[in-house]
């Protein structure tokens, strides 16, 4: 069996508009080990979430490689696929839109079985119960409705149903930014408890570069389609190489203690749009540490330290 559970290999998504290809995911490639969390962080629109529903094939990518437990996914056939799917799952973001509110927390739960066609009605009632215990939910929850639910619960009911048939491999797009503070805490704790009892494997999509921290073995920094920066969680936030982490983590809120300075790092202009990206490094119209070759070449994303890959023409 291969070190990485999943292997990704130039992989783009363009979106055909009539101003021209939406370039969401341009040229990215990533790997994750069994058992890892790699975290996946950046501004709003970078293409994070493309970037978790491809990789798993919710939508189809343009080009490249995905390799599932050494498997190209990209080329297998419908039928294959399905069966694939059983060991990849997503937990979505809002917990309320992504389940049906027509149907109660068991049925919720219960459906990947039926769409598999695994167990008798005995047996799947009987997971169900095992799973809503795994995740935290009540037996008197059983038969309640999406709307009797707070946003934990309904988180809780999302978890269980990706639980359900067992997967190797979850992507979590932004599974608690939904939720209070409070909550936030509970579902992470829950989400690393599950990890270590099932060996589950994540890739963690957030902008709340506090919450990556925390739960995240390597993090992967994503800019207008690319990724700028791959650095194990502790290196990243302790030693950030380009300009745009800097800024990112710049922007975290810290409390002050007394007589301390933090820098605050401001960055100019908005997002270039990704229909008409600019030239050489996407990153130099905003950046404070732009050179001039930096408007004429791209870099590619390499190795500088041990584990830690930034493309950056200053390094």
């Amino acid at each position: 069996m291969v070190d990485n559970l999943l292997s990704v290999e130039h992989l783009k998504k363009y979106f055909p508009t009539h101003k021209g290809n939406v370039r969401a995911v341009d040229d990215i490639s990533f790997s994750i080990k069994r058992g890892e969390t790699l975290g996946l962080v950046g501004e709003s629109g970078c293409g994070k979430s493309t970037t978790g529903r491809v990789v798993i094939r919710l939508i189809d990518a343009t080009s490249g490689k995905i390799l599932f437990n050494g498997e190209d996914i990209n080329k297998v056939s419908s039928s294959k696929l399905k069966k694939l799917r059983q060991g990849m799952q997503i937990i979505f973001q809002d917990p309320y839109s992504s389940i049906d509110p027509r149907k109660s927390v068991s049925q919720i739960i219960a459906k990947p079985f039926k769409v598999h066609h695994i167990g008798t009605k005995r047996e799947i009632e009987e997971k169900v119960d095992r799973l809503m215990e795994q995740v935290g939910l009540s037996a008197r929850l059983y038969n309640k409705y999406p709307h009797e639910l707070d946003g934990g619960r309904r988180q809780r009911v999302g978890i269980a149903r990706a639980l359900a048939l067992e997967p190797s491999f979850i992507v979590c797009d932004e599974p608690v930014s939904a939720l209070d503070v409070s909550i936030q805490a509970q579902i992470l704790n829950l989400l690393q408890k599950l990890q270590a009892n099932m060996g589950l494997t994540y890739l963690f999509i957030s902008h709340d570069l506090s919450v990556v921290k925390h739960i995240s073995d390597r993090v992967a920094v994503m800019y207008l389609g690319k990724i700028v920066e791959v650095a194990s969680s502790s290196e990243l936030f302790r030693n950030p190489l380009h300009p745009y982490t800097k800024a990112l983590l710049s922007a975290i809120p810290i409390p002050k203690l007394k007589n301390q300075r933090s820098e605050r790092i401001i960055l100019e202009g908005n997002v270039p749009s990704p229909i008409n990206p600019p030239s050489g490094c996407l990153f130099h119209t905003r950046c404070q540490s732009c050179m001039k070759k930096c408007s004429e070449f791209n870099p590619p994303l390499k190795e500088v330290a041990p584990g830690h890959e930034v493309a950056c023409s200053l390094y």
